[in-house]
């Protein structure tokens, strides 16, 4: 079974952008807000929360990466995750409005959230397809 080159890649860019923006919201959200012009929720907590769930998310990345096959069944996950964000986020991009600071992000766990419904499609196919023989290979003899 051949995983796709590219997949293993992607989950490993996953895991660094996602762990990445929590580590920065978990540990200086309110620098974040400041440099952006962005107005901060009235606890940090409420950034801070989703902040670690990125981080853990960015965990299962790095597994998946790891081993593709064998964690397929957690990319839905990944899928699910980036939805929620374009979902929350794009509803209230296009009713009211949100702060140009959000709106890459949307962009980005769109793109993303394509890519790893292709790549979950993808390692289906590399799991039901036949088994690579290779026509030099040797057999050892008892």
């Amino acid at each position: 079974m051949n995983v796709p080159l590219w997949i293993r890649p992607l989950f490993v860019l996953a895991a660094a952008y996602d762990g990445l923006l929590g580590l920065l919201f978990l540990v200086a959200p309110r620098f974040l807000f400041d440099q952006y012009g962005v107005p901060p929720p009235n606890h940090p907590a409420y950034v801070q929360f989703p902040a670690a769930l990125l981080i853990v998310f960015a965990l299962m990345f790095v597994n998946i990466a790891r081993d593709p096959l064998p964690n397929r069944p957690l990319i839905p996950y990944g899928v699910l995750l980036k939805v929620a964000y374009c979902g929350v986020a794009g509803w209230y991009w296009l009713r009211t409005g949100i702060p140009w600071f959000w709106k890459p992000f949307a962009v980005i766990d769109l793109i993303m959230a394509v890519l790893f419904a292709w790549a979950y499609a993808a390692l289906e196919a590399a799991s039901t397809a036949e088994p690579t023989i290779r026509p030099h290979a040797k057999e050892v003899e008892s």
